[in-house]
C-alpha cells in the first residue's frame, strides 16, 4: 500500500469515533478494528494506530500517565478533538454516518430496526437519537473495559452507560464523555434513585436509606461491601468532579 500522508479532517473525525470505542492499549496495527478502518481509509493500520495514540496524547487522563504519542502531533488533531468537546452530540453523529458510508451502509442500517416508526423527520431524529446512544454506551463500556464501576461486573448484557447529571437535567451534556459512567444494573439504578453517590475522591457513599437494611444479607452483598471504596475509574474520560458534585446535591438522598 502506497504510503499516504496529510490526513484530511473527515478522516480524523472517522478515526477518532474509533479512538473512543476501543479500550485503551488496542490502540496497535495487530487490532482487528483497526485493520479494518485502515483498510477503508486506504492507509496502513500502523498509520491509524499510531493516530489515535496522538489523540490519546491530547486527552487528560493519559496526560497524566505520561502518554505522548508523536511529539508535536497535528494541529488538525487538536481541532477535530476541540470539535467533539464542544459538540459531542452533533460529533458523534457525524462520524457514525460518515463511518456508515464509508462502509456501504444506511445510517438507519447501524442501528436496531426502525419499522415502527413513521418516515420523514420523526424517523430521522428518532434514528440520531439511537445512533447516539449507541455510540455513547461503546464510548463509555470502552473506557471502563466493560465492568461495572462499583462492583467490577464484566456481563455487557447487565452493565448500563448512565449520566452522572441525569438526561433530562441537561441536554447539552448527554453525550459528553465526562459525565458518564459504567454500572451495573443494579448499582445504576441506585445510583440514578440517589441512593449511592460518588465523593470528589471517587468513593463510594451509600445513603442512610441504604444503611437502614444493612443487616439484610442482599443489602450487604449488593451495597455495604463497596461502601467507602474507589470506583474503577476509566482508562480516558475520567468524571468530571462538577458532574459528580452536582448529583450529590440534586439526586442523593443523603
Amino acid at each position: 500500500m502506497a504510503k499516504r500522508d496529510n490526513w484530511s479532517e473527515q478522516e480524523l473525525i472517522i478515526a477518532f469515533n474509533l479512538y473512543c470505542k476501543l479500550p485503551f492499549g488496542q490502540y496497535h496495527s495487530r487490532n482487528k478494528e483497526i485493520i479494518e478502518l485502515a483498510k477503508i481509509l486506504g492507509r496502513t493500520p500502523s498509520a491509524v494506530s499510531l493516530k489515535l495514540c496522538n489523540f490519546a496524547r491530547l486527552d487528560p487522563a493519559h496526560q497524566r500517565r505520561g502518554v505522548k504519542g508523536m511529539q508535536h502531533g497535528s494541529k488538525l488533531d487538536e481541532k477535530v478533538w476541540n470539535k467533539f468537546n464542544q459538540n459531542w452530540e452533533e460529533l458523534a453523529y457525524q462520524s457514525e454516518i460518515a463511518l456508515a458510508q464509508l462502509k456501504g451502509l444506511k445510517h438507519y442500517e447501524i442501528v436496531p430496526s426502525e419499522e415502527d416508526i413513521p418516515e420523514g423527520k420523526v424517523r430521522e431524529a428518532v434514528v440520531k437519537v439511537r445512533v447516539n446512544q449507541n455510540f455513547f454506551r461503546q464510548m463509555i463500556l470502552a473506557g471502563y473495559r466493560s465492568r461495572c464501576s462499583v462492583c467490577a461486573l464484566p456481563k455487557e448484557d447487565l452493565l448500563v452507560a448512565g449520566h452522572i447529571i441525569p438526561w433530562s437535567a441537561d441536554t447539552a451534556l448527554r453525550m459528553n464523555p465526562w459525565n458518564g459512567i459504567c454500572m451495573c444494573v443494579l448499582h445504576d439504578k441506585a445510583f440514578d434513585k440517589g441512593l449511592i453517590a460518588i465523593s470528589d475522591n471517587y468513593k463510594v457513599i451509600l445513603s442512610k436509606t441504604i444503611k437502614t437494611f444493612a443487616r439484610e444479607s442482599s443489602i450487604q452483598r449488593g451495597f455495604i461491601v463497596y461502601d467507602d471504596i474507589n470506583i474503577r475509574l476509566p482508562d480516558r474520560f475520567i468524571p468530571d468532579k462538577k458532574f459528580i458534585e452536582y448529583h450529590r446535591s440534586n439526586v442523593f438522598v443523603g
